[in-house]
């Protein structure tokens, strides 16, 4: 139930904190008064857009705040809009969503407009009430799941099945470039080889003259070093015998001799080897023209670069391959979770089906009750494309006369039936787990006299399992409420106008329903009248 409000700076209403009971509440006011404006401020908590035109003064918060106390819980929810056009919201005082307010908001309290017959022609709204009446809110939401699940691997299917036509289409172009790159033989360091190869060879004339000049520095027959080296050496040894010290020396001599025949063998080795032939020229520089031209066609600059894209070809003809299997699982997957949505979706629908002949002898009987003898009313259940709430159309058919044929409720009831088959529907509603607090805004519009009377009284019914606001110009319907609040207007001296709301009781309330009865002559006879009401 709906225990505090607090507004500040919205609208008409600079500030008001006011306290409420359960059951019946009755609020009433002349027209204009500002009745309309608390169900405006009520509507932020229930997440509904705001603007800067709420803030009565526009340098200041706009500050909502209601206690709330549901199913053993009690919550605060507070929203605050700042001259800047910024909107907070809170819950239990810690920072939330809009989305989250709203969740929670609509399960606390429920407001039925003056435009709320048009829900009647809704078939989201009729659905709703089926399910709730029938408690169908957690098959409702495994529904919901299994639509989602199902709906998410349809997604995920078609788009991998986009993907491999797509790739399917330029499947040979990728198999050829790969093919290309794979016959090549590519291997790193190759090309940096190749490329020093080809130096060595353009310069292969000074290089042979090169290592024949070092050849022949250690060969030659007059004065090689080889033959030099071994006569220092042998002096070096007859020294040795007179001056120790010469030993050090003579070791060093040694390793130079044998450090230069290492190099004499392998400048010996490199000449043996040495190939200046046209055919290996050719070959060398076949090969590079081969690669460069790789790395031109496949647009990269390096030979890594090059590997590197012949080693992702490979890899996405290979994911390829994989996609197909992976689409074809995906299409069993689908298969499977079309299987148990359906299957929950019927098992929804004939619970639905089931349900609806209970609520329709239900709400004819409320009907018949006030003051539509001929009344009949039926929940119309039609398959429809599958959808998160099941595969169901819903619609409420009506007549109000025996011999009228059934047609769709909105579309040919009047404004007095439309109240009383929501009144109905909400009276029915009311009580069931989770109900949130109702308010009705001239529930009552349309009907008059002994109509109203009854509507007065179901609103009292109604109240006995939850809190119930009835705002109402009526005032066969305003006697009945446990507690009764009148909201009024007052103009300050300085000419603006600021609505207010109290609790009124005894005599004060006696003569607001005599106001509503009389209008604001008040006369004895409306006086006894509201008096007579009251007691009732």
């Amino acid at each position: 139930m709906l225990g505090r409000l607090t507004i500040r700076n919205y609208i008409l209403i600079d500030s008001l904190d006011i306290e409420f009971p359960g059951n019946l509440v009755v609020i009433s006011g002349e027209t204009g008064a500002g009745k309309s404006i608390l169900l405006g401020a009520l509507s932020l908590l229930l997440g509904h857009r705001a603007d800067l035109q709420v803030l009565a003064d526009a340098s200041r918060n706009c500050v909502i705040e209601a206690e709330f106390t549901h199913q053993g819980e009690e919550y605060i929810l507070r929203r605050v809009i700042t001259p800047q056009g910024r909107s907070r919201a809170f819950i239990n005082d810690e920072p939330c969503t809009l989305d989250e307010m709203k969740a929670l908001s609509s399960r606390l309290i429920d407001i039925h407009s003056q435009n709320g017959q048009l829900l009647l022609a809704d078939p989201a709204y009729a659905r709703e009430v089926v399910d709730h009446f029938a408690g169908l809110e957690e098959d409702l939401a495994a529904c919901t799941e299994a639509f989602d699940l199902w709906q998410d691997a349809r997604r995920r299917h078609e788009e991998l099945r986009a993907r491999i036509e797509a790739d399917s289409r330029e499947q040979e172009f990728l198999q050829f470039r790969f093919d290309r790159l794979q016959q090549a033989g590519l291997h790193a360091g190759e090309l940096e080889q190749l490329e020093a190869e080809q130096k060595r060879l353009a310069g292969g004339q000074d290089i042979s003259e090169s290592v024949a000049a070092i050849s022949s520095a250690f060969d030659n027959e007059e004065a090689s070093i080889s033959s030099s080296l071994k006569a220092v050496s042998a002096a070096m040894s007859r020294i040795v015998r007179y001056v120790p010290e010469f030993e050090a020396l003579k070791e060093r001599l040694e390793s130079a001799r044998i450090e230069l025949k290492d190099i004499e063998e392998e400048v010996s080795d490199f000449g043996d080897k040495l190939d200046f032939s046209p055919e290996r020229i050719r070959q060398v520089e076949d090969r590079l023209a081969q690669l460069y031209e790789l790395m031109r066609r496949e647009d990269v600059q390096t030979e890594a670069e090059l590997i590197d894209c012949r080693d992702r070809l490979a890899s996405r003809l290979e994911a390829t391959q994989d996609s197909e299997f992976s689409c074809a699982a995906l299409a069993k997957e689908v298969e499977t979770l079309e299987a148990e949505y359906l299957k929950i979706a019927k098992k929804l629908s004939k619970a639905r089906r089931e349900a609806a002949p209970r609520l329709d002898t239900m709400v004819a009987d409320s009907l018949h009750g006030l003051e539509l003898p001929s009344a009949r009313f039926e929940t119309a259940i039609t398959e429809a494309a599958p959808g998160r709430t099941g595969i169901d159309t819903v619609r409420f058919l009506f007549s109000a006369q025996p011999n009228t044929p059934m047609q769709e409720l909105a579309k040919c009831a009047s404004g007095g039936e439309l109240s009383r088959v929501m009144l109905s529907l909400k009276s029915l509603l009311t009580g069931r787990k989770g109900m949130p607090t109702v308010i009705f805004d001239e529930i009552d519009a349309g009907v008059s006299g002994s109509v109203a009377h009854k509507m007065g009284q179901r609103a009292v019914e109604m109240g006995r399992d939850t809190q119930v606001f009835v705002i109402t110009h009526l005032p066969q319907v305003a006697s009945r409420g446990n507690a009764h609040f009148l909201v009024y207007k007052e103009i300050a001296p300085d000419g603006k106008a600021a609505s207010h709301i109290r609790r009124i009781d005894g005599e004060e309330r006696i003569r607001e329903i005599a106001r509503m009865l009389s209008g604001e002559t008040l006369t004895e006879a409306a006086l006894a009248n509201a008096r007579v009401l009251l007691e009732a």
